[in-house]
């Protein structure tokens, strides 16, 4: 196994509204090697949104550490948990939140701007096959389509970690699949740890590692010996 990524020990998120108090993590203990694509698989209210967000640096732990190669991210302050995501992780989310007045590549190009060493524009879509579609505006592209900009504008600043929270969701299962393949390729070419978060289970087949989470615990955890393509996944 690669040194890790990230590495959580007993992470817990405890939110209080009113009197009601919600355990939205228990205890997590998780370690994400380097360079893996990673599913993080569940149910709704399983804890795997909140754990990509602590793990993202776009929320903060009640209780435990997060380690990311070696530095506790628990201990950053709000501006040094900025710093962290601006130069380290590349987010993708279930919608795609494109400027609907910039085309293809002028959304890519946005990232480009803060980035320390971007890829150009043109090579991240070209990475996502979309090529042909960069000086469309998002009205004239497909769901899939701009789903794959979101991720082309995610991964431009080569970021170490990429993190997709249920990228497929809106999608339907060929449109999806193309968006996984999508995925596949960035976690190849780039090297870049890849963490997934879904409620398909046949989206897990293709990952090299699968967390499975309920009530906000860790339940089981599977390395995957061989992996399949997204075209062979059952949705």
């Amino acid at each position: 196994m690669s040194a890790p990524a990230f590495e959580t020990r007993g992470l817990t998120k405890t939110y209080v509204t009113g009197e009601v108090t919600v355990h939205a993590l228990r205890g997590v203990d998780l370690i994400v090697p380097e360079g893996e694509f990673v599913v993080l698989l569940g149910a709704s209210g399983s804890g795997k949104s909140t754990l990509l967000n602590i793990i993202g640096g776009l929320d903060t732990a009640t209780a435990g550490a997060v380690l990311f190669r070696g530095d506790d991210l628990t201990q950053l302050t709000s501006r040094q948990l900025t710093l962290f995501r601006r130069e380290h992780v590349g987010f993708v989310f279930q919608f795609y939140n494109l400027m609907p007045s910039l085309t293809a590549r002028e959304n890519v190009e946005l990232v480009t701007e803060i980035a320390r060493d971007p890829m150009t524009a043109e090579d991240a879509l070209a990475l996502v096959r979309l090529e042909d579609r960069m000086d469309h505006f998002p009205a004239q592209l497909s769901g899939g389509q701009q789903q794959r900009v979101a991720i082309a504008r995610a991964i431009v600043k080569r970021p170490e970690v990429l993190l997709c929270d249920e990228p497929t969701g809106a999608l339907d299962s060929e449109t999806g699949a193309i968006v996984l393949e999508a995925l596949r390729r960035a976690n190849e070419q780039t090297r870049t740890t890849t963490i997934v978060i879904t409620h398909n289970a046949g989206i897990a087949d293709m990952a090299d590692r699968v967390v499975f989470l309920a009530d906000g615990r860790v339940r089981e955890e599977r390395v995957n010996s061989t992996k399949k393509a997204p075209t062979e996944i059952s949705w």
